[in-house]
Order: structure tokens, then C-alpha cells, then sequence
């Protein structure tokens, strides 16, 4: 079984749940439409990459884009049908990276076909080792940073998410049912950018958790 780091436990994951364009700023740089719901696409359990890790750039992309995000661990099952606040059932918090063969989505919503090819390839959902739920303060107000060789590319504030946690919450488990061992990626801010052979990744949480990854 694929698996995630909490609190130095290994829990197996179930899904993985990934949010688009849910940071204006963001969906501004694409030039995409500003969604009327949560933008919600699936990347398979293989694509996940913990850190310390070493992402292989895919042969069939030319343009492999790197994407910072909050990502949350679900502990509790849920329906979504009897609770108006479904932040209790998270059980911890990391950050990652939802990256994405930006040459071959493009070619594949030209033709109106799913995204998986360009998002979910192996090591596609890179992720840090998770807190427990009580260790982040405020993770609807926290800030969340990704460095290329040193340099700040993107930084990140849980504030201006389009649709806060609850809303993703609740439309995950209203739509599909959440589950002990889901993750959840919650969308990216601008500043997205091509990933090359050589660089080095670091990633932070609100101080709290961090990880890293090499490219090769």
C-alpha cells in the first residue's frame, strides 16, 4: 500500500483529491475562468512522492510545471450529510507539490480528454511528512512557501483560497464520500513555473513542516 507520514506513523492512503484554480491570482496567470464550484480532479496513489525524494521529469513533457500547495490527511470517514463544518475530521496537515505536464494539458484540453497523463505521473504528488491537526494554529491563515535553489517562487496564504477548507470539505463528501486516508491537495497560488534537471525544491508550512526534493 501507497502511504503518508503523521506524526511519524505511516498511514495508508485511499484517494488523492486535488482542488484547481482555487487562488485568483492564480487563475489569473493561466487566464482560466473563475470557477462557480470546486474545480475537483483525482491523481492515481502511485504519483504520490514523499520527501527526500528525487522526481523524475516524465519523457513525454517538455514543460513539467511545479504547483505549492496546503494538502490535508483525512482521519475520519464522512458523508458530508450531517455536519456543517468538516475541518474535525482532518487529522493532519503538509504541504506539496501538484505538478503537472503543462505542455500535455494544454494538447488534452484542446481535445476535451482527461488531464491524467499530465497529472499523474509518477511523483506528481510530492508531499512532506503531515502534523497533527492541533499543531497548525490557524490553517485557514497560515502561509506556506516553495523554493527553487534558494530563490522564493511562490508564497502562498491560506486566506485567499477561493473556497476555504470547509467548502472543499463539504463538497468532497457530499460528492464522494470522504475517507480515513484521503488527501486532499487545496489549490495553488501564482507564480507556477517550469521545474528543470538539477533543481532543488524546498518547500515550508507556517514554519511547522518542511520538505525537499531534488530533480533530475
Amino acid at each position: 500500500m501507497v502511504n503518508v507520514i503523521l506524526e511519524k506513523q505511516t498511514v495508508d492512503i485511499n484517494n488523492i483529491y486535488c482542488i484547481g484554480r482555487n487562488y485568483v491570482d492564480h487563475i489569473a496567470e493561466l487566464k482560466n475562468e473563475t470557477p462557480t464550484e470546486p474545480v475537483v480532479f483525482m491523481k492515481p496513489n502511485n504519483s504520490i512522492l514523499h520527501s527526500g525524494g528525487t522526481i523524475r521529469l516524465p519523457a513525454y513533457s517538455r514543460s513539467v510545471h511545479y504547483e505549492s500547495e496546503l494538502v490535508l490527511l483525512i482521519g475520519k470517514d464522512s458523508d458530508g450529510l450531517n455536519s456543517d463544518d468538516l475541518t474535525e475530521i482532518i487529522a493532519g496537515y503538509g504541504v506539496g507539490l501538484d505538478l503537472t505536464a503543462r505542455d500535455v494539458q494544454g494538447r488534452l484540453k484542446e481535445k476535451g480528454l482527461p488531464w491524467t497523463k499530465a497529472k499523474g505521473f509518477r511523483g506528481a504528488a510530492c508531499v512532506s511528512e503531515f502534523i497533527g491537526a492541533d499543531k497548525l494554529v490557524n490553517p485557514q491563515n497560515c502561509k506556506f512557501t516553495f523554493k527553487v535553489n534558494g530563490e522564493m517562487r511562490q508564497c502562498g496564504e491560506t486566506s485567499h483560497m477561493i473556497y476555504p477548507l470547509p467548502a472543499i470539505l463539504k463538497e468532497l463528501a457530499e460528492t464522494y464520500g470522504l475517507c480515513r486516508g484521503d488527501v486532499v491537495f487545496t489549490g495553488t497560488p501564482a507564480g507556477v513555473g517550469e521545474l528543470h534537471a538539477g533543481d532543488r525544491l524546498e518547500l515550508d508550512l507556517a514554519g511547522t513542516v518542511q520538505a525537499f526534493f531534488e530533480v533530475v
